[in-house]
C-alpha cells in the first residue's frame, strides 16, 4: 500500500510541475489553436469588402488571366489563389518579377463571380492566430518551435500522470462544488479535463507529430546530408529550369483549373504557380482544394503550362510512417471537419484552455492557505500569481483588441497588417503591466473586466463599422461568440469581486503567529 501511495504522490508532485512551468506557454497554445479551428470564418469577418460566394466562374479565371498576362508580362512567376469553400479569400493573384526571387507583387484581389478588382483591407486574419499558436511571434520560428514542441511533451505527461493522481478522477466528474475555495478549484480543473480526455490526449500527441522532426531530427540526419535533401526526396517537385527565351503561349488559367478538375474526380484546385509563364519550359503547380476525407489525400498536380501534359516526377512510394504522420497532422487540423465536429473540436479547446487556466489558479489557491502570511506571499508566489493573471486575461483582451484594430485601423494605413498584429501585443503588454502595480484581487478583477468589455465592443464597432452590409452567418456566429466570451469574462470578474476567503481555522492561525513570533 505504502510503495502504490509513493508512486501516486510522486505523480501529483510530476503533474503539478510539469503543469506549472511551461503552463503559460500551453495557455497561449490552446488559446490561440482553438481559435484556428475557425480561422477561415475569421478571415471571412476580417475582410467584410469580400463578397459571400466562394464559387469561381469563368469569367473571373479570364479577367484574373487578363490581369496577369498584362501586368505580370515578362516575370517568373504568376500565382493564382482561389477562395477557400469556408470562405476568407477572394480570388486573389499576384507575380514575382526577375530578381524579385519568391517575393510577391502586393497581391490584387478579383471578385469570384463578376472578375472586377476589390479594394479589401491588409490583413493576417485567422492565419495569424493559427500560426501564433506553434510560431509564436518576434523570435525566430525554430526556437518558438523548441518551446512549444517542449511544452507540449511536458503536457502529455501532464495529463498522463493526471489521470494517475487523481485516482477519483471520474467520480468527482459528476461532484462539481461551488463556493468551495480550493475544493471547487480542483473540480473545474477535473471537469475540464474528464470532459474531453480524449481530445486533449489526440491534439496533444498529434500536435507533437507535426512538430516531430523538430524533437527528433535523428532520422533526416543519418540518412540525408541535409534537411532539404530529404524534403526534396520526401516532396519531389519538378527540377526548376532557367527560362529558355523560346516563347510559347501559356495555356488560360480557366483550362488549367478544367485539366486539374479532371483528374481530381472534380476537385477544384485552392492554389495554382506558374513558373516562367510566357516560355517554353513554363510548368504549373496546382495543389488541390480539401474539404472532406470522402476522396481521400490528393497529391499536387505539375502539368506543363503550354501543353497541359502531367510532368513526370520520380516519387518514392509512401510507406507507413509517411500515411500515418499525413493521418495525425489531418486529425490535428480538422480540415476535413463539417461544422458540427468543427464545433465539437472548439467547444473542446475552450474545455482545454479552461483546464490550463484553472490549473494554473489552483496552484495558487492551493499554496496562498499555507503561507505565513497570505498578505505578504514570498517571490515565488507573487511571480506565478502575477503571470497568471497577465496570461489568462490578458491574452484573449489582446485578441479582443486585435480585431477591433481591424475594424477600426484605416483601411490605407501604410503596414496595416503588421499594426494589427502589433496592437494585440500591445494591449496585452498594457494589461499586463497594469495589473503589476495592483492588488492580486484588484488585478483580476480588473484584467478580466476590461477583456470583458473589450468583447462586448467588437460586435458593437463591427455593427457600426460594417452598417448596411448584408448580414450572413459567419458575422452572425462571429458576433454571438465574441457576446458570449463577454459574458464569460465578466461573470468571472463578478465572482472573484464577490469572493471572500474564508478565515483559517484556529489551530492554523495559531500557527502562523508561532512563525511569525
Amino acid at each position: 500500500m505504502a510503495v502504490k501511495q509513493g508512486f501516486r504522490q510522486s505523480m501529483a508532485w510530476l503533474h503539478t510541475w510539469v503543469g506549472l512551468l511551461p503552463g503559460w506557454i500551453l495557455y497561449i497554445v490552446f488559446l490561440f489553436g482553438t481559435a484556428a479551428f475557425f480561422q477561415y470564418e475569421i478571415d471571412a469577418w476580417m475582410r467584410p469588402e469580400l463578397p459571400k460566394g466562394t464559387q469561381v466562374s469563368d469569367r473571373a479565371l479570364d479577367a484574373a488571366d487578363a490581369l496577369l498576362r498584362q501586368r505580370g508580362a515578362g516575370a517568373e512567376h504568376w500565382n493564382l489563389s482561389l477562395p477557400n469553400a469556408r470562405g476568407g479569400s477572394g480570388l486573389s493573384v499576384s507575380w514575382q518579377m526577375p530578381g524579385e526571387g519568391r517575393r510577391e507583387r502586393s497581391p490584387v484581389t478579383l471578385d469570384p463571380q463578376s472578375g472586377r478588382e476589390l479594394a479589401v483591407r491588409d490583413t493576417r486574419g485567422g492565419f495569424f492566430l493559427y500560426r501564433f499558436h506553434f510560431d509564436l511571434h518576434y523570435m525566430p520560428v525554430m526556437w518558438a518551435r523548441y518551446i512549444v514542441s517542449l511544452a507540449a511533451l511536458a503536457m502529455l505527461v501532464a495529463i498522463l500522470s493526471g489521470v494517475v493522481t487523481h485516482k477519483k478522477i471520474f467520480t468527482d466528474f459528476f461532484q462539481m462544488r461551488f463556493g468551495k475555495g480550493q475544493r471547487s478549484w480542483l473540480d473545474a480543473h477535473n471537469a475540464t479535463g474528464v470532459l474531453a480526455l480524449p481530445f486533449h490526449l489526440m491534439i496533444t500527441y498529434t500536435g507533437l507529430v507535426t512538430l516531430l522532426f523538430t524533437l527528433m531530427p535523428w532520422a533526416i540526419t543519418a540518412n540525408y546530408p541535409t534537411r532539404d535533401a530529404f524534403y526534396e526526396a520526401a516532396f519531389p517537385r519538378p527540377e526548376e529550369k532557367e527560362a529558355s527565351g523560346t516563347a510559347a503561349a501559356t495555356m488560360p488559367l480557366k483550362q488549367l483549373v478544367a485539366a486539374a478538375q479532371q483528374r481530381w474526380d472534380g476537385v477544384s484546385p485552392s492554389y495554382i504557380s506558374i513558373e516562367h509563364p510566357g516560355d517554353a519550359t513554363a510548368v504549373a503547380q496546382l495543389y488541390p482544394a480539401r474539404s472532406d476525407w470522402s476522396g481521400g489525400r490528393r497529391e499536387a498536380l505539375h502539368l506543363d503550362a503550354t501543353a497541359g501534359t502531367v510532368v513526370p516526377l520520380e516519387t518514392l512510394p509512401k510507406g507507413g510512417a509517411r500515411m500515418t504522420q499525413e493521418v495525425m497532422v489531418d486529425l490535428h487540423t480538422a480540415w476535413f471537419a463539417g461544422y458540427g465536429l468543427r464545433w465539437l473540436y472548439f467547444l473542446s479547446g475552450v474545455g482545454g484552455t479552461a483546464m490550463v487556466a484553472t490549473g494554473l489558479a489552483l496552484w495558487c489557491v492551493k499554496r496562498r492557505s499555507k503561507l505565513p502570511d497570505p498578505a505578504r506571499p514570498h517571490f515565488g508566489f507573487r511571480l506565478v500569481e502575477r503571470l497568471n493573471i497577465g496570461f489568462i486575461a490578458g491574452a484573449p483582451g489582446g485578441i479582443a483588441v486585435y480585431f477591433l484594430t481591424n475594424r477600426l485601423l484605416p483601411g490605407a494605413a501604410l503596414e496595416r497588417a503588421e499594426w494589427e498584429v502589433d496592437s494585440l501585443f500591445i494591449a496585452w503588454g498594457a494589461i499586463f503591466v497594469w495589473t503589476l502595480a495592483r492588488p492580486a484581487k484588484r488585478a483580476w478583477v480588473e484584467a478580466l473586466g476590461v477583456t470583458a468589455g473589450l468583447f462586448a465592443l467588437v460586435p458593437l464597432v463591427n455593427a457600426v463599422v460594417t452598417f448596411g452590409r448584408p448580414a450572413d452567418w459567419v458575422f452572425i456566429g462571429f458576433d454571438l461568440v465574441m457576446a458570449m466570451l463577454a459574458a464569460g469574462f465578466g461573470y468571472t470578474a463578478w465572482k472573484v469581486l464577490r469572493h471572500q476567503p474564508k478565515a483559517a481555522p484556529a489551530r492554523r492561525q495559531r500557527a502562523r503567529l508561532e512563525v511569525v513570533a
